[in-house]
């Protein structure tokens, strides 16, 4: 029988979400960072007008989406790359710059994928301390070793939800090797652009990428459509390895007037707001301790991995799933997708019949 590289063969499979409710009770899934809304009704009506022409092959330069993210965003064009998801191009991005003999470096409770596309490059995957659930540049920065080709930061951080300032990525940007590639993931980025401190600039400052998706903010999960602003250079060496026909029509098509539809976004992430922080606070009041967020997700620090497990436990009885972020080096911890009030209600209310039952 073939074998696999050996590097492939000790590799776990993907973690999944599991999605079991029992038997009578229905499905609440708050485990998944899914939008609590569907995507711009412009982007569907094209989207589905646009499946008439399936027999032809989609754009391979996405050309009007490229443009559309650069009107919106002001940012060159020439520079953008889309791939089928983000996590086509972060494990791109792996696969050409990291390898057996260059490391990848993240923060201790980075994005799980990050490791994931490490391991799929057979490189070595190295952590730096987190401090409260939040990147710490000093840590990073003293983490690197001298065979480190990539550091993956997430900021937005995702399972913690915090993040860092425009001014701790520079200070990063500038203590790192100038051969080391920053990437910077924003896939939560729409979340927290009213605070005016958005990072496409620093592509221009050398070898940094910014990472961004229609996951989230967009609703658009189902259309697997990612995007990033790159330097000529790591473009180039980036498109060698990806399907050159990798987003479907449709979901160019349905992106494009998705971006164009900057208002319907802005006010999916305004109401994500709302009932994540009226979530938070009714979190603290029962006892709980959320960490703070600037995502469509909250972290609950649930105290200690026997009481998140627990927590857990009684949830997915009644048909409710957070996710457990044992993964993330975080098993203490629970993370709760913000969706529509009542499925959030419902998670509390249990929280705290929990609370007061097998915590007394």
């Amino acid at each position: 029988m073939t074998r696999a590289h050996p590097h492939i063969a000790r590799m776990s499979p993907y973690t999944l979400a599991e999605l079991n409710a029992p038997k009578g009770k229905p499905l609440i899934s708050l485990s998944q960072n899914e939008s609590l809304r569907p995507p711009s009704p412009t982007a569907v009506e094209v989207a589905a007008r646009a499946l008439g022409s399936s027999m032809l092959y989609p754009d391979p330069d996405w050309t009007d989406l490229r443009h559309a993210l650069s009107d919106l965003h002001r940012i060159d064009a020439a520079g953008i790359l889309c791939g089928s998801g983000s996590l086509d191009l972060i494990g791109g991005l792996a696969r050409v710059f990291s390898g057996p003999a260059r490391a990848v470096l993240a923060p201790a409770h980075a994005y799980p994928f990050f490791r994931t596309a490490a391991q799929l490059a057979d490189a070595r995957f190295d952590t730096a301390q987190e401090v409260d659930a939040v990147v710490n540049v000093d840590a990073l920065l003293a983490a690197v070793k001298p065979d480190t080709g990539i550091v993956f930061v997430a900021n937005p951080g995702n399972p913690t939800g915090t993040r860092i300032p425009k001014s701790d990525l520079i200070r990063l940007r500038q203590g790192l090797r100038p051969d080391i590639l920053l990437v910077i993931d924003e896939a939560y980025g729409e979340f927290a652009d009213h605070l005016d401190e958005r990072c496409f600039d620093l592509v221009q400052e050398g070898n940094t990428v910014v990472l961004r998706t229609f996951s989230k903010a967009y609703g658009m999960a189902g259309f697997r459509v990612g995007w990033g602003l790159f330097p000529p250079a790591i473009a180039a060496e980036l498109r060698k390895v990806m399907n050159p026909n990798n987003i479907p029509a449709s979901a160019q098509i349905a992106a494009a007037a998705a971006v164009r539809d900057d208002a319907y976004m802005r006010e999916t992430c305004a109401m994500t707001a709302t009932l994540r922080d009226r979530a938070s606070a009714k979190l603290e009041q029962a006892g709980f301790a959320p960490y703070p967020s600037f995502t469509n997700f909250l972290l609950l620090n649930m105290g200690s991995p026997g009481a998140a497990a627990s927590a857990d436990k009684r949830l997915r009885s009644q048909g409710i799933f957070l996710r457990p972020q044992g993964g993330a080096g975080l098993p203490h911890t629970l993370r709760m997708t913000v969706g529509a009030p009542t499925a959030m209600d419902k998670a509390i209310t249990t929280l705290n019949q929990w609370k007061k039952e097998d915590q007394a």
